[in-house]
């Protein structure tokens, strides 16, 4: 059961219907019903489903334990309107990668914020920004992925794949899997983009807009999907090993058997996944066998550390479940209806943004609020990305920052 605030949108393909959302997890009308094509239009038009939205709780004055320090900051490209904010940044070796929707990529160096290159491509970019072994990769609207060589910007490939794509591709060694919008995952080579395999399931009526980032290690591939389903893929072959059902599909209309995955986490042996309207849960990673599952709700990616795995429920609630069971260890939900970011975990603190733009730090140990800044007036609506030491933002006024974090909140 779902109430969907007003700053969402829907698109249309291939018969299905996609929704970007941020809202709040309450329950339906009887007026709604199953014609979610015109439910998309509602949204599209900046419509509440059903019901107005709660307010966004009111920043209380905390008593901050922690500093974030401004490194640097460089502008990346245009301000955007919070639903049209999708490009995460990436870290890789000592640089970190990021990308505007009109087509600019960036890379800059980690430490001192110097800018090492840019590139404006021709495409509008909708999914990204991914990197490793060399390589940059940005995904386009119109199915394009394209490749960057990591050192210089320049264009190494361009593969023009099935549909949009909307998240991270993934490269390993020799192989790039990214997953397009119509549920099939495409497996190429590294060196010229080139089709290795492809992998397709089914897709439901009704969507999150947003296709998860596939998880490349030791052999396999693991992907997550809008029917519930997580999938261990064989990355020489592309053939299923596994797979398991994260959440099942319920209720009367396509709004309320809305399951999709998030990007699954990878963690030694044990796989993550939590679902929209559905559950969260642990896998073994070599035959998917079921740890725990317990009910959840949470359309954004979650974390993992200290042995304790962090999600943001669909209420802005930040919580923190035993990694090894599954029991709720807390959960704080003094930035409920916020539009926060998903969690990302760096030393014994967890960080969300929110949509006013601010940068929140939260004790690991027990999810106090320990420390605050604000980032940007137009608001965060992508992940922040940490490499260990920093904190790397991309806010919707088109900047990238850098923070580091001073003190402890053992303090």
């Amino acid at each position: 059961m779902i109430r969907i605030l007003p700053l969402l949108i829907a698109l249309l393909l291939a018969g299905c219907s996609s929704l970007k959302f941020w809202g709040d997890d309450t329950q339906t009308t009887d007026a709604q019903t199953e014609d979610t094509s015109q439910a998309g239009q509602d949204v599209a038009a900046g419509k509440a489903v059903a019901g107005e939205p709660d307010e966004p709780a009111k920043l209380e004055k905390i008593d901050s334990q922690v500093e974030l320090d401004r490194l640097w900051r460089i502008g990346v490209g245009k301000a955007q309107e919070a639903f049209e904010a999708m490009l995460r940044p990436a870290f890789a070796e000592d640089s970190v990668y990021a990308a505007g929707r009109q087509g600019r990529v960036v890379a800059v160096d980690a430490a001192d914020g110097d800018r090492r290159w840019r590139t404006d491509l021709d495409v509008s970019l909708t999914g990204g920004v991914g990197a490793g072994g060399g390589l940059v990769l940005v995904g386009a609207l119109s199915g394009d992925l394209v490749a960057l060589h990591a050192d210089s910007g320049e264009e190494a490939w361009r593969a023009n794949l099935s549909s949009e794509i909307l998240a991270p591709a993934a490269v390993s060694g020799d192989l790039v899997v990214v997953q397009t919008q119509d549920a099939k995952v495409h497996g190429l080579a590294a060196g010229d983009g080139s089709q290795r395999w492809l992998f397709e399931t089914d897709l439901p009526v009704l969507t999150l807009r947003g296709t998860t980032m596939p998880v490349i290690a030791d052999g396999q591939v693991l992907v997550a999907f809008a029917n519930g389903k997580l999938v261990a893929l064989d990355a020489e072959s592309g053939n299923p090993r596994w797979e398991a059902r994260v959440a099942m599909p319920g209720g009367r209309t396509e709004l309320e058997r809305m399951v999709d995955l998030n990007t699954p986490l990878l963690v030694g042996d044990i796989v993550y996944a939590v679902s929209y309207q559905g559950r969260a849960g642990a896998f073994t990673r070599g035959s998917g066998r079921e740890l725990w599952t317990r009910e959840a709700s949470s359309y954004r990616a979650p974390a993992h550390s200290l042995n304790q795995f962090y999600l943001v429920d669909t209420r802005d609630h930040v919580i923190a479940l035993r990694a090894t069971s599954g029991q709720e260890l807390w959960r704080n939900p003094a930035l409920r209806g916020r539009q926060l970011t998903g969690p990302v975990a760096i030393a014994d603190l967890v960080a969300v943004a929110d949509t006013e733009g601010y940068l929140h730090l939260l004790a690991a140990v027990d999810g106090r609020l320990v420390g605050r800044t604000k980032v940007d007036g137009d608001g965060v609506s992508v992940p922040v990305v940490t490499d260990g030491e920093r904190l790397f933002v991309q806010d919707n006024g088109g900047d990238l920052s850098a923070y580091v974090v001073r003190g402890s909140a053992q303090e």
